[in-house]
């Protein structure tokens, strides 16, 4: 899934590709995808594009007083065509394809989700915070007024759920989701357990910096890349996310999961738990 750093830095990338050229046409492949009808789809065709910013996880084509925002959701991606098809895409249950962005100079984008799962969300609106989703999301961990007292404040209102759920939800924090939310609190060294206001002043620091560096980190490095590297680039630079079974970078513990029904966290005992490894419930139910 798309995160903070990967939609910066599409939105970064974009940015210089469609500055100012004009949207020609936008091809709705899968009509599951579009979620607003008022304006229409057509209305921004014809629209020179003002920028491309991101909201959390949410990309933003601003466009002649519109906004075309995009959720790419669990597998959704991006991908440039520096030459569009002619004729316009056909709706197939079976093409990955969900919707086509046309410019006037015949380049483009293609917006694909992968899987039988459709997430994937787009909108045309007047004013981005009418997206719920934008509307009700928390703070941008990476803006200034994002301190250590204000993630202090937000784990007090959370009370007794776990750092994992917390940091991953975006109406608490904006942007961070399963892959970054396991490698904050692996640099944090904080099992993902923890009850959220369990945590002392000391370690509400701790984690405030581990969020900062980690997801800031991953911004700096995916700067300037193409859409095309940055899920390479994601992958190799991650510490526990992903590698189940391999060796902690830091203490070369063994990597473990925890699967829940439809994702699954991975955390170093060692540099988290004391050693112990978490409960897995789903594997527990199978051995029984």
């Amino acid at each position: 899934m798309p995160e903070l750093p990967e939609v910066e830095a599409l939105a970064l990338d974009l940015r210089g590709r469609l500055a100012g050229r004009a949207i020609a046409k936008v091809h709705v492949a899968a009509f599951s995808a579009l979620k607003t009808y008022d304006p229409p789809i057509s209305a921004v065709e014809g629209a020179l594009v003002d920028d491309v910013t991101r909201h959390g996880k949410f990309l933003d084509v601003s466009a002649g007083g519109l906004h075309l925002v995009l959720h790419l959701a669990r597998a959704g991606w991006v991908r440039w065509k520096e030459e569009v098809p002619a004729l316009p895409p056909k709706p197939s249950a079976k093409s990955p394809l969900a919707v086509r962005v046309v410019l006037d100079d015949g380049t483009g984008l293609d917006v694909t989700e992968a899987g039988t799962k459709k997430s994937l969300a787009l909108y045309l609106v007047r004013d981005p915070q009418e997206v719920r989703g934008i509307a009700s999301l928390g703070p941008d961990p990476l803006v200034d007024e994002f301190t250590p007292a204000v993630l202090g404040e937000i784990l007090r209102r959370e009370g007794r759920k776990q750092l994992k759920g917390v940091l991953r939800h975006q109406g608490t924090i904006a942007g961070i989701g399963n892959a970054y939310s396991d490698e904050v609190l692996h640099a944090a060294r904080m099992s993902p357990y923890k009850p959220a206001s369990s945590l002392d002043d000391d370690e509400v620091a701790l984690l405030h910096a581990a969020i900062r560096d980690t997801v800031g980190a991953a911004v700096e490095r995916s700067r300037g890349l193409a859409a095309s590297q940055l899920k390479g680039e994601k992958k190799s630079n991650l510490a526990v996310h992903g590698r189940t079974g391999l060796p902690c970078p830091v203490c070369g513990d063994t990597v473990r999961e925890v699967s829940f029904a439809d994702s699954s966290l991975q955390y170093c005992p060692t540099c988290q738990t004391g050693g112990k490894p978490l409960a897995d419930r789903r594997m527990s139910r199978l051995l029984k």
